[in-house]
């Protein structure tokens, strides 16, 4: 059973499709209530199906995901009141405004929200009466976030949200990301940027071939690559070409 501190017990999940395809094979894992968790893997790791599944979007061949202690199969719609889903711009109707759209989110959840107070908080105050498909990249997904925060979630899901941001952009949303935890929402990502996992995540997953194959807090997984003799073949500078990039051009969003 899972204790108090445990907010997500996944055990034995999997999915196999009518082709026969199993996608995901027996994946266990917790997350713990406060937490920022990473599933990092290869594209078909299975990845997205899990979440999915968590997320009682699509349905469990067999395993259990008891959810803020909710089985998502017995009530997957409970679930969906209580968690946060990152859409795509795409997802959203373009000619709203963001207020508007806010406002039509808390409806569907039945909540109340502030939408200027929600905008605030991810950096787009601004940008309150524009229109979704006016807003540049980093904006779509930092309102995409403010969106998963609606209904006040004890959980949020993101899916690759810094994908095709410049830099300034994606270290934007890294602190976004690092707020919404102070707020004690626990966080699930999915990310190919390691650098972004070792910098976020309180924990890891990495999934290969629909199973985990590894899980732990970034440092102790380098820690045990180390530990098998592994060495580098280039030296490990002690800043990146994206430090410099941010040195020369300035922290500030260019939105």
């Amino acid at each position: 059973m899972p204790d108090e501190s445990t907010i997500l017990e996944v055990t034995n999940l999997t999915k196999t499709y009518d082709t026969g395809l199993q996608a995901v094979k027996g994946v266990s894992f917790s997350v713990k209530k406060g937490e920022v968790f990473g599933i990092l893997g290869p594209n078909g790791a299975g990845k997205t199906t899990t979440l999915e599944m968590i997320e009682g979007l699509r349905p469990i061949t067999s395993g259990t995901v008891i959810l803020d202690g909710i089985k998502t199969v017995e009530q997957p719609y409970v679930v969906k009141q209580r968690i946060g889903i990152q859409l795509q711009s795409s997802a959203f109707f373009q000619n709203l405004k963001l207020t508007e759209l806010l406002e039509m989110f808390s409806d569907l959840y039945g909540s109340t929200v502030n939408p200027m107070e929600l905008l605030a908080e991810v950096g787009l105050t601004e940008k309150a009466s524009s229109l979704v498909k006016n807003l540049s990249g980093g904006q779509k997904q930092r309102f995409s976030i403010a969106t998963t925060l609606v209904n006040k979630p004890v959980m949020v899901f993101l899916d690759e949200p810094t994908t095709g941001l410049d830099p300034q952009a994606r270290r934007n949303l890294w602190e976004l990301i690092a707020q919404i935890k102070k707020r004690g929402t626990t966080v699930i990502l999915t990310t190919h940027y390691m650098e972004e996992a070792q910098f976020l995540c309180d924990r890891v997953a990495i999934m290969d071939d629909g199973k985990i194959v590894a899980i732990d807090t970034p440092d102790e997984l380098i820690k045990q690559l180390l530990g098998r003799g592994f060495k580098p073949n280039v030296e490990v500078p002690p800043a990146t070409l994206e430090d410099v990039f941010i040195d020369l051009t300035g922290k500030h969003l260019r939105d």
